[in-house]
């Protein structure tokens, strides 16, 4: 990582993936950013204990706290730079309270039922055993408590991570990467008692989107065939065209709910 950030060529993706320093400012970037907006709009008014999992840098962790919650950063890295280190000096710089737990995400040590919203950010798609993974986010989850996991990679044939692994423009420098079928996210997380409200393709939301937007997107679609306005394209034919998709390593984003005295649409 370090030395992908001292590559000037690399700036634009050091910027989009918020490995830029200082630490501070780019976790600032991401509370305001289209992403986080869209995370928040999901989420709501909710408040309560929250759970980051897979925090890295700790950007998301910062985000949850900065908007009330009482958060939980679990992240095995030791590292200052995109681990556990990194987040206690992101907390302290940032005046924001943030309780680190190094370990892993497959074995949390928390009671049953301890959190009001688990959220994982590029994480599930890392997952050791994505089964058991999701297993302890259901287990640590409050009765009506909601999840969120953002931007994981999704394949339509198992044949196709190594194409995915390949295209990844980071994989070659830590190696890691890995992706999914999308019906293996969502079994997984239906037998971990997560009733999935929304599951949102790689065009139906800015989550998926960023650093483009479905507007930006909008836009390009509209000079493209020439129409006088992006407005002549509805959401619905974006989310169409989303579906659509098989790119290996596409992104998907899932939010739902424990099951227990549920009060919430479901799919």
């Amino acid at each position: 990582m370090l030395w992908l950030k001292a590559q000037p060529e690399q700036t634009e993706l050091v910027r989009a993936c918020f490995y830029d320093d200082p630490l501070l400012a780019a976790s600032e970037r991401f509370y305001s950013s289209t992403e986080w907006q869209a995370v928040q709009k999901l989420i709501g008014a909710a408040r309560g204990r929250a759970l980051d999992i897979g925090a890295g840098r700790g950007i998301s962790a910062f985000a949850l706290a900065k908007d009330g919650w009482d958060t939980v950063a679990l992240e095995p890295d030791p590292s200052q730079v995109v681990g556990a280190g990194a987040i206690r000096s992101l907390a302290a710089e940032g005046a924001v309270r943030i309780q680190v737990v190094e370990t892993w995400g497959e074995s949390l040590p928390f009671e049953t039922g301890s959190f009001d919203l688990v959220h994982v950010r590029q994480v599930l798609h890392h997952a050791r055993d994505l089964s058991q993974l999701c297993h302890e986010i259901g287990r640590v989850l409050k009765p009506g408590g909601m999840m969120i996991a953002s931007r994981e990679h999704v394949l339509s044939h198992r044949r196709d991570l190594d194409e995915f692994r390949r295209r990844h423009p980071l994989h070659s420098l830590y190696g890691g990467e890995n992706a999914f079928l999308l019906v293996e996210y969502l079994d997984a997380i239906k037998a971990a008692g997560i009733r999935l409200d929304k599951v949102l393709n790689p065009l139906e939301s800015d989550i998926n989107l960023y650093p483009d937007t479905r507007d930006s997107v909008k836009t390009k679609i509209a000079q493209k065939f020439h129409l006088p306005s992006p407005k002549f394209i509805p959401d619905v034919l974006l989310s169409l065209r989303g579906k659509l998709i098989n790119t290996p390593g596409r992104v998907y984003t899932f939010f739902g709910y424990k099951t227990d005295s549920l009060k919430h649409n479901k799919l």
